[in-house]
């Protein structure tokens, strides 16, 4: 693979991943369709790790209110304070635990699953599918979901079934950010709450299991014989990730995912126009 094709690769993924359009499909079906060497597991996992660190940037700030809010409770009760004096409701202070409580069940599933996971990436028929159910899932998200709860309403219950979606995203085609968003509609979230919701609860799953998959990398000696392609692959989905986060962030708060679906249903149609001209 090339310095240009991993960049665009990486750009693909950086874009895509935020995106309700889905990163691995792109990423399984772009090189089956150019005639692309495949990329392979090394450099899937140094992009992951690319669009990880684009959101880590965008909401570290909200990171840092929601870790702080999270612990405060503690800290005060190791400095003395009395649990009846007043403190300030934030929000925030519970959404760390609904966001771990949300990323436990693609944690588990992806552990226990993961060789026949992977193996579904040297599919692209089952790929393209794939996106066909990412287009279903948004426009049905769009026609039931009733919207009208606000960002701070997420419960448990929401954090469990968006954790569910979100493993379901483990299948190439299936949109990570298209079904998580999807959920949360489903749920009656706003469309920009549910938005916010799915990058944040992104954070700790693409970061753990990026981290977990370069320390097997580093263990198997691969990285460094494909140093240069992976730098430019990282470089290309840091720098296209946080904008596709701020302009969908700002797409949700008055448009609908329509255009998102049509995509997917489009580019899932065509895909497997082309593999049953190719035989």
């Amino acid at each position: 693979m090339s310095l240009i094709q991993a960049f665009v690769l990486g750009m693909l993924q950086g874009a895509t991943e935020f995106l309700p359009v889905s990163s691995s499909a792109h990423l399984v079906l772009v090189p089956w369709l150019m005639h692309w060497e495949s990329p392979g597991l090394a450099f899937d996992t140094v992009v992951h790790l690319g669009t990880a660190m684009a959101v880590i940037v965008y909401f570290l700030r909200d990171w840092l209110v929601i870790i702080g809010s999270a612990l405060r409770p503690l800290i005060r009760g190791l400095a003395g304070y009395s649990a009846n004096e007043s403190t300030v409701d934030i929000p925030e202070a519970g959404l760390l635990w609904l966001i771990l409580v949300g990323t436990f069940p693609a944690a588990l599933i992806g552990y226990l699953l993961e060789d026949f996971f992977e193996g579904m990436f040297t599919r692209p028929v089952a790929t393209a599918c794939f996106l066909l159910i990412t287009a279903l899932l948004l426009s049905v998200s769009e026609r039931l979901g009733e919207q009208k709860r606000p960002p701070g309403a997420i419960n448990l219950c929401d954090a469990l079934v968006i954790g569910f979606a979100q493993a379901l995203a483990i299948f190439p085609g299936i949109s990570r950010s298209g079904a998580t968003i999807a959920a949360g509609l489903a749920r009656g979230l706003r469309r920009e709450a549910a938005a916010r919701f799915s990058f944040l609860l992104a954070t700790p799953i693409i970061l753990g299991v990026g981290l977990f998959k370069v320390l097997e990398l580093i263990q198997m000696g691969e990285l460094t014989a494909q140093w240069t392609t992976l730098i430019a692959g990282f470089l290309g989905a840091v720098a296209v990730g946080s904008g596709c986060i701020h302009f969908l962030l700002r797409y949700t708060r008055g448009h609908r995912l329509y255009p998102f679906a049509i995509y997917c249903a489009g580019v899932g149609a065509f895909s497997l126009l082309i593999a049953l001209l190719r035989g």
